[in-house]
């Protein structure tokens, strides 16, 4: 990733947004559950377009069934559409996990890397994938941008690219590495309980003095 600047008046603005947030959501733990990097990466390559919600009543039955990766590699293929099947996309995701499942036994002895380079050379695995890896089970500094942390971030007015890789050049430029993990969890929950794509609660909103689109939001929906 490409380092960016960031302009001191909006470093300042999410070093001020990281401080609310953290008083109104406190420490958070990852929204996936898994007891292992293998299931962590496999929780969220099945979360894309999809709940944390729904994979985590989908993985029990996945990891029962095909507990790590030289199963998961074998699994035959309409088993493993109809366990993932939930989660949608079932027949692209069930392609991803098999290859991703036989490149770290092929690759990697099975296990798990711990690097951004060769976490997303496996098949299905983006930034935002290998940034969920590396910072909750590897405890390497990184920040996931999903959609919520991608919608928040143009909305607020911290970075209006659009571009998920700009959004975390910027948003780690601003802030010291040891808050990237949190600083993506708490924009994830904001996104869900006060500012979703539709009707954000502007009137509720902890960072509404700092947000660019606080009312107008309400205001297009009338």
């Amino acid at each position: 990733m490409k380092k960016n600047t960031v302009k001191s008046g909006t470093a300042a603005k999410i070093r001020k947004i990281r401080d609310i947030l953290f008083s109104v959501y406190g420490p958070q733990r990852c929204f996936l559950d898994h007891a292992s990097p293998f299931e962590l990466l496999v929780a969220t390559v099945l979360s894309a377009q999809c709940t944390d919600k729904t994979v985590n009543t989908v993985t029990p039955a996945l990891f029962r069934r095909f507990p790590d990766a030289a199963s998961l590699a074998s699994a035959d293929e309409r088993e493993l559409e109809s366990l993932i099947h939930p989660c949608g996309f079932f027949r692209a995701k069930g392609k991803h996990l098999r290859a991703l499942a036989s490149e770290l036994v092929a690759r990697f002895h099975g296990e798990v890397p711990r690097t951004m380079e060769e976490l997303t050379s496996l098949p299905g695995v983006g930034r935002k994938t290998a940034n969920v890896v590396l910072s909750e089970v590897f405890d390497i500094p990184g920040l996931p941008v999903d959609t919520h942390v991608l919608r928040l971030s143009g909305r607020i007015g911290l970075d209006d690219s659009g571009d998920p890789v700009h959004v975390e050049s910027v948003l780690c430029a601003a802030l010291e590495p040891e808050h990237w993990r949190d600083f993506s969890h708490h924009l994830i929950l904001h996104g869900r309980l006060r500012c979703p794509a539709r009707k954000p609660d502007c009137a509720s909103c902890e960072i509404a003095s700092l947000c660019k689109s606080c009312g107008k939001m309400g205001e297009k929906k009338k």
